[in-house]
C-alpha cells in the first residue's frame, strides 16, 4: 500500500487449554507489531488470560508514524481502528498492531490518505500529487504538534509549510469539516509561507479550517496558503495572526487562481499588498468570500484584498477595520485591469493618500453594483463605487435595486440557499447564504 509501511512480525503459539472436573479455560493472546510502533499494553509476546476475560490493548506509533488498524484474530476487538481498546478472550487470538506514514488510504481519489495527526500531516509534504483527508481535528493535544507545529518545533520556526516554490502541491486537500488550530510559523526571511506553501495548478484544498494560527513570513503569507498559483481554494477559512512583508492575507497571500466560498477572520499585518482574505490578487478570481478581521500596512492595503490586478471578484464583502499609509480601501487598496461586482465594505478606514471607503486606487477597471458605508469607514468618497449611509446599507431595496441576487430573512440565524445573498432588513448588513 502507497505510504503505508507495513512489516508483520507475527509469532503465533497454540494454545487453549480446558481445565478438568470444570475448571475455567485459559486462552493465549500473542501480540506483535508492524515498523513504527509496538504494543503497550499489554505489551508485545504471549499473555494467557481467562476465558470471558476483557484485556485492554494499547498501541503507540513512533515518530513519523500513526496507528492504522489491528489485524489478525480481530473478532472480539471493541475497534480495530482504535489504538486504545479491548479485545474479549473467547478462544486463541493473535493479534498485530499497524502502523503507517498515515492513518489509512493508498493517495488515490477513491482512497484518500487519511490524515489523523501532525506526523500524518507532515508525511503529505512527500507525496505532494496525492489525494488526502482530514478524519479529525489537529490542536495542541495532536499527537506530533510539539514536534513539528510548536513554537518550539524547527528550532523555533515552527511548522514547515507544504509545498515550495519549486516544489509545489498540485494534489486533492478536504479537511471535511475538520479543523487545524494551534499550529505557529516564524520565518520572517521566507517566501510562500502558510500551512501549504505553494498550491499549482491541479491542487485543491476544500472544506478545510485553519484556527488560532500565528504565521510569520517575509513574502506571500496566508493563514493557510502562502502562494495559490493557479490552483483552487474551496468552502475554507482562517482565524488567527497573520504577519508578513509582501502579499500578506489572512487566508491566502497570493491568489492566481480561484477562492471561492471562503473567509478569514484573522488579524492581518504587513507593508505592501496586504488584504483581510488575500493580501495580492494576480490574475487570480474571489467569489462569494468575505473578511472581518483588522488589516494594517503601509501600501496596497484593502480590507479584503491589499492588490487586485487583472483579477476578478464578484460577490464579496469586508467589515473589518482598514489602516495605512497610501492605497489604501475598505475592499480594495489598489484596483488596476480588474473587474469588481456585487461587492461592499463596511469597515473604518484610515490612510494618508489615496484613501477610499471601497476602493482605494482604481483605474482601467470595471465596478459594478457595488458599495461602501460612508458612516462606519469614516470615508466620504472612493475610487469607485457607491457610498450609502448605514440605513441604506441595510436596507433590501439598495442591493436589490441594483440587481443582486439577495433576499430577506426574518433574522441572522436563517438561511435561505436559493439565494447568494440574504439580508434581516434595516436590521444587517447583506451576508452571504453559505456562512456559518
Amino acid at each position: 500500500m502507497k505510504g503505508i509501511i507495513v512489516l508483520l512480525i507475527t509469532v503465533t503459539l497454540f494454545a487453549g487449554m480446558v481445565g478438568c472436573g470444570g475448571t475455567a479455560a485459559h486462552y493465549d493472546l500473542t501480540l506483535s507489531s508492524s515498523a513504527g510502533g509496538s504494543v503497550t499494553t499489554p505489551g508485545e509476546g504471549v499473555f494467557s488470560y481467562d476465558e470471558g476475560t476483557v484485556v485492554n490493548l494499547a498501541a503507540e506509533a513512533g515518530e513519523g508514524y500513526s496507528f492504522v488498524q489491528w489485524s489478525g484474530d480481530v473478532g472480539t476487538i471493541a475497534n480495530i481502528n482504535a489504538a486504545e481498546t479491548t479485545i474479549t478472550m473467547n478462544s486463541t487470538y493473535t493479534i498485530s498492531a499497524n502502523f503507517g506514514l498515515f492513518a489509512g488510504g493508498d493517495g488515490t481519489a477513491e482512497y484518500p490518505y487519511q490524515i489523523a495527526d501532525w506526523w500524518c500531516l507532515n508525511n503529505a509534504r512527500n507525496y505532494l500529487s496525492s489525494h488526502f483527508i482530514v478524519i479529525n481535528d489537529l490542536d495542541s493535544n495532536s499527537a506530533g504538534y510539539i514536534e513539528l507545529a510548536s513554537t518550539t518545533a524547527n528550532d523555533g520556526k515552527g511548522w514547515q509549510p507544504i509545498g515550495t516554490f519549486n516544489i509545489t502541491f498540485t494534489g486533492t486537500f478536504d479537511g471535511q469539516g475538520y479543523e487545524i488550530r494551534d499550529f505557529f510559523i516564524n520565518r520572517p526571511d521566507e517566501y510562500c509561507i502558510g500551512l501549504f506553501g505553494d498550491v499549482d495548478e491541479g491542487g485543491v484544498i476544500q472544506n478545510t479550517g485553519v484556527v488560532n494560527v500565528d504565521v510569520t513570513g517575509y513574502q506571500l503569507v496566508g493563514g493557510l496558503v502562502g502562494e495559490n498559483s493557479h490552483g483552487r481554494v474551496i468552502d475554507s477559512y482562517s482565524s488567527g495572526n497573520v504577519t508578513g512583508s509582501d502579499g500578506v492575507g489572512g487566508l491566502t497571500g497570493k491568489n492566481d487562481g480561484l477562492v471561492i466560498d471562503s473567509y478569514s477572520s484573522g488579524n492581518v499585518t504587513g507593508f505592501a499588498a496586504v488584504g483581510g482574505l488575500v493580501g495580492w490578487n494576480y490574475g487570480g478570481t474571489v467569489i462569494d468570500s468575505y473578511s472581518s478581521g483588522n488589516v494594517s500596512g503601509r501600501n496596497r492595503v484593502g480590507g479584503l484584498m491589499g492588490w487586485n490586478y487583472l483579477s476578478t471578484l464578484v460577490d464579496s464583502y469586508s467589515n473589518g477595520s482598514v489602516t495605512g499609509d497610501e492605497y489604501v480601501g475598505g475592499l480594495l487598496g489598489w484596483n488596476y485591469l480588474s473587474t469588481v461586482i456585487d461587492s461592499y465594505s463596511s469597515g473604518s478606514v484610515t490612510g494618508s493618500s489615496a484613501v477610499g471607503g471601497l476602493l482605494g486606487w482604481n483605474s482601467e477597471s470595471i465596478v459594478s453594483n457595488s458599495f461602501w458605508d460612508t458612516e462606519t469607514s469614516g470615508q466620504a468618497t472612493s475610487a469607485g463605487g457607491i457610498g450609502k449611509t448605514t440605513a441604506q446599507m441595510q436596507d433590501l431595496s439598495t442591493f436589490a435595486g441594483a440587481t443582486w441576487d439577495i433576499v430577506a430573512v426574518a433574522n441572522p440565524s436563517i438561511r435561505n440557499t436559493s439565494y447568494i445573498w440574504n439580508i434581516v432588513d434595516d436590521e444587517t448588513y447583506p451576508f452571504l447564504s453559505w456562512e456559518p
